[in-house]
């Protein structure tokens, strides 16, 4: 899975001054002029966070690590007084635009601090020191010292059942010294998240989504009963097809999957065990991308400029010389650096980056696809006021990359080169199964890492449970267990870069349904009208075009009114991903009819 950094998140030096005894005052006037004080400073502020963290996630040394640490406490504080200052104006009333800026300002803390003297300090250098943790951990494999993005390597090559369960179990050592911090961290953002006016951090998240936190709550359980029956079928011919590659002493059919053979370090998608979990009346080959690069000498860089293509087809403008020049496309080979790939807008106009260590494969030809959307999206909206310089919903932003990700069938493949004859409509089902494996698969993971949190933050569960709790769900949705007893002072949930880098996970849930809901209105304009699996929108300027008039509203309006301008609709459904996978769906309930499935 991957991450847009908000850089407004990261704030750099504390430029605005007090406001003067006037301006404390809750009337219409002082509250338009508050808003325009913080959205000017808050700007200048922004860009030297990001700056600043650029340089730490690119060159992680004690220096980098340092100033990010205290641009990071300020930009606490300063978030935290205005979120105080804009709880002032709750009664007022004030036009749509005013209001919605002063609920973005107290609603867009990732961690908020109490305002008590070295609170922020304090959380700044917790999550400085969780990130460094994660992103320089390493472990010992068959006398080699392994980096964290190799070891993710090895969960996807190895298939020796003993060497998976210890590179598995050895990466989880590395989160064990995370967990003090993180009880210390979860107190003091719930202070600050109380100090805000919220029961706690969970329900704060939950609240910034123009609707009800506990609708809200609601809401993606909804999403996910509607496609739970597909992971289902899923998860009941991938357990299947794994016993009969490792018997059932291995993978017992009475139990829930071991979590270390599903081909990903967190069992999140599991594209890269297709070759063994491929049901057999699934004859016809699919297309192996990672080969197609391979032989036409692909490298990180051309793949990158592939991706470019496909937006620039579109209409959207070229990527600025800047975006080649300042990005991390490939791992340095003299430093430590965070190679979860992300995008960045340093500005917040046009120095948009990716930082990515990109290897030829599939994976990272659909990352970089991925990435670059979100930079396509940051600089869509960039003409917005300040404040509105987002999405509207955290989903959106991933689901704009995750649908040209959709985009990239065997036609578009053709069209850019890759692919010389396109594959028969035999290999529809084992393209379907390809990415069922990863976008199916996902599902649970994506809905249950923020439950956990949610739990964690309410105090649902207690430090010496969160482990307990973290496989309580992980059962409980993915069907899945440890493949060996987890010691009393493990911390599993730390060995994924979303719960030490304090990334809100949702967003990654709605934005596997969102992808799928773009992506049957952009084939809808386009005129689609064969199955939706095999529909590309490469080179479509009308689509292009409906698709920017979306982009450039940013955070502007609700999402509800965004989504409804592209799709027609306001309610967030996951009808068009089953429509997208019913030629599978129906293929898998007739393989699993007389299987034990479940767990």
């Amino acid at each position: 899975m991957h991450k847009k950094l908000t850089a407004a998140l990261l704030l750099g030096t504390a430029l605005m001054l007090p406001l003067d005894a006037a301006a404390q005052r809750a009337t219409k006037k002082n509250a338009e002029a508050f808003i325009a004080k913080v959205e000017e400073e808050k700007k200048a502020m922004d860009e030297e966070g990001a700056r600043i963290a650029w340089a730490r996630a690119t060159n992680i040394t004690y220096d980098t690590s340092w100033l990010e640490a205290k641009a990071s406490a300020r930009s606490t504080e300063k978030a935290v007084e205005w979120a105080n200052e804009a709880k002032r104006y709750d009664r007022l009333d004030l036009s749509p635009e005013l209001r919605r800026k002063l609920d973005i300002l107290k609603q867009s803390i990732t961690l908020p601090a109490p305002s008590a003297d070295g609170a922020a300090s304090e959380l700044a250098e917790i999550t400085t020191r969780l990130g460094n943790t994660y992103s320089t951990g390493t472990i010992e494999f068959e006398g080699e010292t392994v980096p964290q993005n190799r070891t993710e390597t090895l969960m996807r090559e190895l298939r020796d059942p003993a060497k998976l369960e210890e590179v598995w179990t050895k990466w989880r050592e590395q989160s064990k010294p995370m967990k003090e911090d993180y009880v210390r961290m979860v107190e003091i953002a719930n202070e600050g998240a109380k100090e805000l006016g919220y029961d706690d951090l969970g329900q704060m998240w939950r609240s910034n989504y123009d609707m009800d936190p506990d609708e809200f709550a609601a809401e993606v359980d909804r999403l996910w009963d509607q496609v739970k029956p597909l992971y289902e079928n899923v998860h009941c011919a991938v357990k299947y097809e794994l016993n009969e590659e490792y018997g059932d002493e291995v993978v017992p059919l009475d139990q829930p999957i071991r979590a270390d053979l599903l081909g990903n370090m967190w069992a999140q998608s599991w594209g890269s065990i297709y070759d063994l979990v491929k049901p057999e009346g699934l004859e016809a080959e699919g297309v192996d991308i990672g080969a197609l690069l391979e032989a036409q000498d692909y490298t990180p860089l051309k793949i990158a400029e592939t991706a470019e293509g496909f937006f620039t087809s579109l209409g959207f403008d070229d990527l600025p010389e800047t975006f080649w020049e300042r990005s991390q496309i490939t791992k340095p080979a003299d430093r430590e650096v965070v190679c979860h790939a992300s995008a960045w807008n340093l500005d917040s106009e046009e120095d948009i980056r990716i930082k990515m260590c990109t290897e030829v494969n599939a994976d990272d030809f659909q990352t970089m696809h991925h990435e670059l959307g979100h930079n396509i999206y940051q600089r869509a909206y960039a003409g917005q006021d300040y404040l509105f310089r987002n999405d509207p919903n955290d989903g959106f932003h991933e689901a704009i990359g995750d649908m040209v990700a959709l985009s990239i069938t065997p036609a578009y493949l053709q069209q850019v080169g890759l692919l010389d004859e396109l594959p028969s409509e035999d290999a529809d089902l084992p393209i379907l199964m390809q990415k069922a494996l990863d976008g199916a698969a996902f599902l649970p993971f994506g809905l249950l890492v923020d439950k956990w949190r949610w739990q964690v933050f309410s105090g649902e569960l207690q430090p010496d449970q969160w482990n307990e709790g973290w496989w309580a769900l992980r059962e409980e949705y993915q069907g899945i267990r440890p493949p060996n007893d987890r010691p009393a002072d493990a911390f599993d949930p730390g060995s994924k870069y979303h719960i030490p880098g304090n990334t809100p996970y949702m967003r990654y849930f709605l934005a596997r349904i969102l992808q799928f809901q773009f992506y049957k209105a952009a084939c809808d304009q386009a005129g689609w009208e064969g199955p939706l699996h095999r529909c590309s929108f490469y080179g479509n300027g009308e689509v292009g075009a409906k698709f920017n008039a979306m982009l450039e509203k940013g955070n502007s309006q609700p999402w509800q009114d965004s989504l409804e301008e592209f799709t027609g609709t306001r309610e967030m459904d996951a009808s068009a991903m089953v429509e997208y996978f019913r030629p599978l769906m129906d293929y898998l309930g007739e393989q699993n009819e007389d299987r034990s499935c479940g767990w």
